[in-house]
This record gives C-alpha cells, sequence and structure tokens, in this order.
C-alpha cells in the first residue's frame, strides 16, 4: 500500500496491492494467487517526496479509483490479513474499506522477534536480502510478493516464518493501560516502553500473555505504590493494530 502520507487521519491511499495465497498446517506456502492493483486520485496535490519514493506522479493517479467491490471481495475471503507494518495499513484499509474492518491482521514485522530467528533489522528489503533476495521497493505489488516469498522461508528448525507468525497471531496479547498513574512515574513508564495517548491521557503498553503477571507487579510496585491500579485489556487479531 502506498499513501499520501503518514497521518491516518488526513492522508489516503493512492496505491493499493492485494494478493491472495494458501498455506497448509505446517505453515508452507502452497499456493500464491493473481496479484490485485489499484491507484486511486487522492483529490489534493502528491507531495514531490512521495513521488519520488513511490514513482507515483498525480498523472499515474488522475480519475483513478480503487474497486471497492472487488478489494473487499479479495480482502473478506481471507482468514488472516497479512502487512509488514500493519499498525500504519491497518487504519488505512478500515477507514477506506469499512466492510473487512473486523477482520484479524498479523504484522508481520511487530510480532515477530526477528533477532531470536537468526535476523538483524526489521525493514522487509532488509530481512528479505537476508534470505538472498533483492526487489524493487515502494511499490505495493512488488512489496506483498517479496512479503509472500519472506513468509515461506524455512527456518532452522524446519517451521517457516509464516508458521512463526500464525502461532504469535493466535496468542492473546494486552494493552496495558496505567490509567491516573503518578506524573512523576512519567520517566519510568516512558523508559519501560510505555507510550503517551494524548487524547485519553494515559500511558499504554501492549505486552505478551506470558508477561502480564510480572508487568503487574511493576507497575503496583513501582508506579502506583499502593494508589490505584492498572487496566489490562485483552487484545486479539480482531482487534491488533487498529
Amino acid at each position: 500500500m502506498e499513501t499520501t502520507g503518514l497521518d491516518r487521519e488526513t492522508d489516503r491511499i493512492i496505491e493499493l496491492a492485494v494478493q491472495r495465497f494458501r498455506f497448509d498446517a505446517l505453515g508452507r506456502v502452497i499456493q500464491v494467487g493473481v496479484p490485485r492493483v489499484w491507484r486511486e486520485d487522492p483529490g489534493i496535490a502528491l507531495d514531490p517526496r512521495i513521488t519520488k519514493l513511490t514513482g507515483l506522479t498525480a498523472d499515474d493517479l488522475a480519475g483513478q479509483v480503487i474497486d471497492e467491490a472487488a478489494a473487499v471481495e479479495v480482502l473478506s475471503s481471507a482468514d488472516i490479513i497479512v502487512a509488514h507494518n500493519a499498525a500504519f495499513d491497518r487504519p488505512f484499509i478500515d477507514r477506506r474499506l469499512p466492510a473487512i474492518a473486523g477482520k484479524p491482521w498479523a504484522c508481520s514485522m511487530a510480532e515477530l522477534d526477528w533477532l531470536e530467528l537468526g535476523f538483524d533489522g526489521r525493514a522487509l528489503a532488509h530481512l528479505v536480502s537476508q534470505c538472498g533476495w533483492f526487489y524493487e521497493g515502494h511499490r505495493a505489488e512488488n512489496d506483498i510478493l517479496a512479503l509472500i516469498y519472506l513468509l515461506a522461508h524455512g527456518l532452522l528448525d524446519g517451521e517457516t516464518i509464516l508458521a512463526k507468525l500464525i502461532a504469535c497471531s493466535e496468542k492473546p496479547t494486552y494493552r496495558v493501560n496505567a490509567i491516573d498513574a503518578p506524573f512523576d512515574a512519567k520517566d519510568r513508564l516512558k523508559s519501560r516502553g510505555y507510550r503517551w495517548d494524548s487524547a485519553l491521557r494515559f500511558w499504554w503498553k501492549a505486552i505478551a500473555e506470558a508477561d502480564k503477571e510480572a508487568e503487574e507487579a511493576w507497575l503496583l510496585s513501582d508506579v502506583y505504590v499502593g494508589h490505584g491500579s492498572p487496566a489490562f485489556l485483552t487484545v486479539t487479531a480482531m482487534d491488533r493494530h487498529r
């Protein structure tokens, strides 16, 4: 997917590519479908930096529109939608194609421990290069094909990257909301990876299910100290990366 910028509220999709593939119970890709690619005129001036990054110009987009019915049909048929940086892609897709807003998503960039899998870095092009492949990035069709190749890659333990991702995706995670945390705890929260929600005005963090007990103990002893408690919200693949 390519967009006019990074703001999920104001920027718009200018190129969308989707590609179905089938995989077996062991996470092996067994069939790859035909890629579908649509462009869309955003109705606003295109930043020259976006043209430099993607190669798309205003002339390429003029009068173009995403075939919404076709895009919804493809995405609705998926058991799970996989993207490399789903936290960026999903909000744009949910807004543009609200009919598929409840589908489960998995993020190949954020949900896997790439270092543990024997890779360094998380950028798609870099990961693909470590598998011995090279491609021209920042075009939606190229990116999804590269991602499928990456997902199909076999690891030393005999599993594929896709098998690892599906296993991660099926595990519930938690969003920890440090509601009413003392102001003087902000530096401790920030250093532990919490992010500030400026709309709801509290610190929050996503954690694995296995980390819940330890995280709650740390918050109660090092942040709240007998005055209040955090909220733990269960997150599944249907809600993740919104």
